[in-house]
Protein backbone atom coordinates (compact mmCIF):
# COMPACT_ATOMS: atom_id res chain seq x y z
CA UNK A 1 0.00 0.00 0.00
CA UNK A 2 1.40 3.81 -1.18
CA UNK A 3 -0.28 6.50 1.13
CA UNK A 4 0.81 9.99 0.63
CA UNK A 5 -0.15 12.98 3.29
CA UNK A 6 -0.86 16.17 2.65
CA UNK A 7 1.53 19.31 3.64
CA UNK A 8 -0.77 20.96 6.33
CA UNK A 9 -0.23 24.37 4.50
CA UNK A 10 -1.62 24.06 0.51
CA UNK A 11 0.83 24.33 -2.40
CA UNK A 12 -0.08 25.65 -5.40
CA UNK A 13 -1.83 23.33 -8.06
CA UNK A 14 -1.99 20.99 -5.35
CA UNK A 15 -5.62 18.92 -6.24
CA UNK A 16 -4.09 18.57 -9.66
CA UNK A 17 -1.24 16.57 -8.36
CA UNK A 18 -3.28 14.86 -5.93
CA UNK A 19 -5.82 13.94 -9.08
CA UNK A 20 -2.48 12.59 -11.00
CA UNK A 21 -1.16 10.56 -8.01
CA UNK A 22 -4.45 8.80 -8.29
CA UNK A 23 -4.31 8.32 -11.90
CA UNK A 24 -1.02 6.82 -11.15
CA UNK A 25 -2.06 4.12 -8.76
CA UNK A 26 -2.24 5.98 -5.16
CA UNK A 27 -3.90 4.23 -3.05
CA UNK A 28 -4.66 6.35 -0.18
CA UNK A 29 -4.56 10.12 0.38
CA UNK A 30 -4.27 11.81 4.00
CA UNK A 31 -5.57 15.38 3.96
CA UNK A 32 -4.01 17.05 6.66
CA UNK A 33 -4.86 20.63 7.07
CA UNK A 34 -5.93 21.27 10.45
CA UNK A 35 -5.90 25.24 10.51
CA UNK A 36 -7.91 25.68 7.57
CA UNK A 37 -11.33 26.96 8.01
CA UNK A 38 -14.14 24.55 7.19
CA UNK A 39 -15.13 26.32 4.04
CA UNK A 40 -11.47 25.93 2.76
CA UNK A 41 -11.46 22.69 4.15
CA UNK A 42 -14.72 21.72 1.47
CA UNK A 43 -13.29 23.66 -1.25
CA UNK A 44 -9.92 21.58 -1.17
CA UNK A 45 -11.86 18.25 -1.71
CA UNK A 46 -14.30 19.76 -3.84
CA UNK A 47 -11.19 20.22 -6.40
CA UNK A 48 -10.63 16.72 -5.98
CA UNK A 49 -11.94 13.95 -8.56
CA UNK A 50 -14.90 12.51 -6.81
CA UNK A 51 -13.68 8.94 -8.40
CA UNK A 52 -11.05 8.79 -5.26
CA UNK A 53 -13.55 9.70 -2.60
CA UNK A 54 -13.28 6.32 -0.91
CA UNK A 55 -9.30 7.06 -1.03
CA UNK A 56 -9.06 10.38 1.04
CA UNK A 57 -8.44 10.26 4.26
CA UNK A 58 -9.05 13.31 6.49
CA UNK A 59 -7.12 13.88 10.23
CA UNK A 60 -9.19 16.47 11.40
CA UNK A 61 -12.74 18.14 10.52
CA UNK A 62 -14.19 14.87 11.36
CA UNK A 63 -17.26 16.48 11.62
CA UNK A 64 -17.63 17.39 7.67
CA UNK A 65 -17.08 13.81 6.39
CA UNK A 66 -20.38 13.09 6.26
CA UNK A 67 -20.81 16.09 4.02
CA UNK A 68 -18.08 15.67 1.61
CA UNK A 69 -19.06 12.06 1.12
CA UNK A 70 -15.14 10.98 2.82
CA UNK A 71 -15.30 7.36 4.72
CA UNK A 72 -12.03 7.65 6.13
CA UNK A 73 -10.95 9.04 9.34
CA UNK A 74 -7.56 8.91 11.07
CA UNK A 75 -6.74 9.39 14.79
CA UNK A 76 -3.88 10.56 16.32
CA UNK A 77 -2.62 9.44 19.64
CA UNK A 78 -4.35 11.75 21.79
CA UNK A 79 -8.03 11.35 20.28
CA UNK A 80 -7.25 7.53 20.26
CA UNK A 81 -6.47 7.39 23.96
CA UNK A 82 -8.97 9.87 24.49
CA UNK A 83 -11.23 7.11 22.46
CA UNK A 84 -12.83 9.94 20.44
CA UNK A 85 -13.25 7.20 17.58
CA UNK A 86 -16.17 4.55 19.35
CA UNK A 87 -18.75 6.42 18.35
CA UNK A 88 -17.38 6.37 14.18
CA UNK A 89 -16.39 2.80 13.85
CA UNK A 90 -19.54 1.91 12.71
CA UNK A 91 -19.73 4.41 10.03
CA UNK A 92 -15.86 4.96 9.15
CA UNK A 93 -12.83 3.08 8.25
CA UNK A 94 -10.38 4.49 10.78
CA UNK A 95 -6.60 4.89 10.84
CA UNK A 96 -4.44 5.60 13.48
CA UNK A 97 -0.52 7.03 14.74
CA UNK A 98 1.76 4.63 16.87
CA UNK A 99 5.36 5.09 17.57
CA UNK A 100 6.73 2.00 19.39
CA UNK A 101 5.53 -1.61 18.47
CA UNK A 102 4.51 -2.40 21.93
CA UNK A 103 1.91 0.51 21.34
CA UNK A 104 1.22 -1.10 17.82
CA UNK A 105 0.87 -4.31 19.21
CA UNK A 106 -1.62 -3.50 21.83
CA UNK A 107 -4.11 -2.21 18.56
CA UNK A 108 -7.67 -3.15 18.53
CA UNK A 109 -9.24 -4.89 15.32
CA UNK A 110 -11.00 -2.19 14.73
CA UNK A 111 -8.30 -0.21 13.57
CA UNK A 112 -7.78 -0.89 9.56
CA UNK A 113 -4.31 0.13 9.77
CA UNK A 114 -1.62 2.41 11.83
CA UNK A 115 1.23 4.10 10.83
CA UNK A 116 4.15 3.48 12.93
CA UNK A 117 7.51 6.24 12.99
CA UNK A 118 9.85 7.59 12.77
CA UNK A 119 11.39 4.75 10.57
CA UNK A 120 14.12 6.68 9.18
CA UNK A 121 15.18 10.42 9.71
CA UNK A 122 11.93 12.66 9.01
CA UNK A 123 12.58 14.55 5.62
CA UNK A 124 10.08 17.32 6.43
CA UNK A 125 10.60 18.01 10.79
CA UNK A 126 14.53 18.32 11.07
CA UNK A 127 15.87 15.99 13.74
CA UNK A 128 12.71 13.22 14.49
CA UNK A 129 13.75 9.87 13.86
CA UNK A 130 17.59 10.39 13.89
CA UNK A 131 18.32 7.70 16.61
CA UNK A 132 15.40 5.36 15.72
CA UNK A 133 15.26 1.33 15.97
CA UNK A 134 11.46 0.81 14.66
CA UNK A 135 13.10 -0.75 11.94
CA UNK A 136 15.08 -3.87 14.03
CA UNK A 137 11.77 -3.91 16.40
CA UNK A 138 9.56 -5.23 13.57
CA UNK A 139 10.56 -8.55 14.48
CA UNK A 140 8.59 -7.81 17.43
CA UNK A 141 5.21 -7.18 16.04
CA UNK A 142 2.93 -9.71 16.93
CA UNK A 143 -0.49 -7.64 15.87
CA UNK A 144 -1.23 -9.20 12.41
CA UNK A 145 -4.90 -7.69 12.30
CA UNK A 146 -3.65 -3.83 11.80
CA UNK A 147 -1.68 -3.51 9.04
CA UNK A 148 1.46 -1.63 9.92
CA UNK A 149 2.50 1.21 7.66
CA UNK A 150 5.85 2.68 7.84
CA UNK A 151 6.44 6.55 7.89
CA UNK A 152 8.65 8.79 8.39
CA UNK A 153 12.02 9.45 5.97
CA UNK A 154 10.77 6.83 3.64
CA UNK A 155 12.17 7.18 0.03
CA UNK A 156 11.79 5.57 -3.67
CA UNK A 157 15.49 5.11 -2.85
CA UNK A 158 14.38 2.86 1.06
CA UNK A 159 10.95 1.99 0.80
CA UNK A 160 11.75 -1.61 -0.64
CA UNK A 161 13.98 -2.31 2.64
CA UNK A 162 11.16 -1.06 4.69
CA UNK A 163 8.40 -3.55 3.09
CA UNK A 164 11.42 -6.29 3.69
CA UNK A 165 11.38 -5.82 7.15
CA UNK A 166 7.69 -6.25 7.38
CA UNK A 167 5.61 -3.25 6.92
CA UNK A 168 2.09 -3.98 5.18
CA UNK A 169 3.04 -0.53 3.14
CA UNK A 170 4.61 2.90 3.60
CA UNK A 171 3.88 6.45 4.04
CA UNK A 172 4.99 9.14 2.05
CA UNK A 173 5.21 12.97 2.73
CA UNK A 174 8.68 14.94 2.70
CA UNK A 175 10.07 12.65 -0.75
CA UNK A 176 7.15 13.01 -2.62
CA UNK A 177 6.38 17.09 -2.59
CA UNK A 178 10.15 17.44 -2.47
CA UNK A 179 9.84 16.54 -6.20
CA UNK A 180 9.51 18.34 -9.14
CA UNK A 181 6.63 16.06 -10.20
CA UNK A 182 5.11 14.30 -7.17
CA UNK A 183 2.82 12.31 -9.59
CA UNK A 184 5.65 10.47 -11.60
CA UNK A 185 7.32 9.78 -8.60
CA UNK A 186 4.38 8.66 -6.63
CA UNK A 187 3.65 6.48 -9.69
CA UNK A 188 7.53 4.98 -9.54
CA UNK A 189 6.91 3.99 -6.05
CA UNK A 190 4.24 2.36 -6.78
CA UNK A 191 6.08 0.39 -9.60
CA UNK A 192 8.54 -0.90 -6.87
CA UNK A 193 6.28 -1.87 -4.61
CA UNK A 194 4.60 -4.41 -7.57
CA UNK A 195 8.38 -5.43 -7.95
CA UNK A 196 8.64 -6.14 -4.63
CA UNK A 197 4.90 -8.08 -4.49
CA UNK A 198 5.70 -9.79 -7.03
CA UNK A 199 9.42 -11.04 -5.91
CA UNK A 200 7.39 -12.49 -3.00
CA UNK A 201 4.94 -14.29 -4.58
CA UNK A 202 7.62 -15.86 -6.95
Amino acid sequence: MIIVLSQTLNIPYEATMVNQMFEGGLDLFHIRKYDLPDIEVIHYVSNLNDDYKDKLVLHSHHHLASELGIKRLHFNTESRVKKNWKQLIQQYIISTSVHSIEEFNQLENSWDYAFLSPVYSSISKVGYGENSTILSELSFRKNVEVDLIGLSGITFQNMSNVLEKGCDGVALMGSVWNQKDPASYVQACKKQEDIFKGSIVS
